[in-house]
């Protein structure tokens, strides 16, 4: 899945990259015949930065923060809400030091709630996931450790399940069940379709199967895992997401469960930068919290297999036409 932020100049460095890029081309002027043409060049650049200096402005700060539930009295008015962890893709079998068991340690050892659980939603024969010896040792040791272990792809590639042949799709689905029913003992009950994408057709093949299709509140968009595959907006970024949340929470849009709203967090655990900065992740969604007024339950990441599981199932989409919100592109993409 593709990272819409990352990879890309910060808009912020627009009008100084532009400034800079001019004073260089000024200085290139050795030749007189080139004179007429970097004056018209200055003309552009000028009328660039001016344009850079508006789109900046929009897009590094972002839009404002609405407060529909008051500011002063958020703490009294809100259920606190519970950050549900979810990672995709993995488990990331590239050796010992690999980032899915990178994650696995800073979940269960970190300043904020040692022992964290989440829910990882497996490619459980893809050849650098679940299909190799190292990958199947790593969902056993994702299962031991207390985490909820959900359905991705059982196919080859990360593929579309829209787009696969109907027989085909049946038998990833059968495969990538019973797959993750030989690690626990018991039938997957989650799915996240790849792309987030789904359609009538595929989701009554989850159903039938038994599965609840989880999407997303929030998501780090770190799908993007070669090349560049950071993100400098991560902190800004989860602020306004978790602000698009608080005004579904005002108006009833999320469901209480076991005393608390789930807001589901998506991380791809593949994403070895994503791993290096797991812990820096789980303060930032603390810190907009907090910024944003939003209080948190006692223990504000879910550390029980059983309530992790019923708190998923209990966000999962009720039926192919239910509205739903995807993060970053996937949404204007898809609906």
């Amino acid at each position: 899945m593709l990272d819409a932020r990352a990879g890309s100049l910060p808009c912020c460095m627009i009008p100084l990259f532009l400034h800079y890029r001019y004073r260089h081309m000024r200085h290139m002027r050795h030749i007189s015949i080139r004179f007429r043409f970097f004056g018209k060049i200055r003309i552009i650049v000028t009328f660039l930065t001016t344009i850079g200096l508006v789109f900046s402005t929009l897009s590094c700060s972002g839009p404002p923060l609405r407060d529909p539930v008051g500011a002063a009295d958020a703490g009294k008015t809100q259920v606190p809400i519970r950050f549900l962890l979810s990672f995709d893709d993995g488990p990331a079998a590239s050796g010992p030091a690999g980032p899915t068991l990178s994650i696995l340690d800073d979940l269960a050892h970190n300043s904020l709630q040692p022992g964290i659980t989440a829910v990882f939603f497996l490619q459980t024969r893809a050849a650098g996931a679940g299909g190799s010896a190292l990958g199947r040792q790593i969902m056993q040791r994702e299962y031991d450790a207390g985490h909820v272990l959900g359905f991705h792809t059982a196919t080859a590639r990360h593929s579309n399940h829209r787009y696969l042949d109907p027989a085909v799709f049946e038998q990833s689905l059968s495969d990538g069940v019973a797959d993750i029913g030989s690690i626990t003992g018991t039938a997957p009950a989650l799915v996240r379709p790849p792309f987030w994408s789904y359609d009538r057709r595929t989701f009554a093949a989850y159903q039938a199967h038994g599965l609840h299709v989880v999407l997303t509140d929030l998501s780090a968009n770190d799908g993007k895992i070669w090349g560049v595959n950071f993100s400098l907006r991560r902190r800004s970024s989860m602020l306004h997401q978790l602000g698009d949340v608080r005004e579904q929470i005002a108006v009833g849009a999320l469901p209480v469960i076991d005393g608390n709203i789930p807001v589901i967090v998506t991380f791809h655990d593949i994403n070895r930068y994503t791993a290096r900065h797991m812990q820096e992740y789980l303060r930032i969604l603390m810190d907009s919290a907090r910024e944003l007024g939003m209080p948190t339950a006692a223990k504000p990441f879910y550390d029980d297999r059983a309530e992790l599981e019923r708190a998923a199932i209990g966000r999962s989409v009720g039926s192919a036409s239910q509205p739903v919100h995807l993060p970053g592109l996937w949404n204007w993409i898809w609906n």
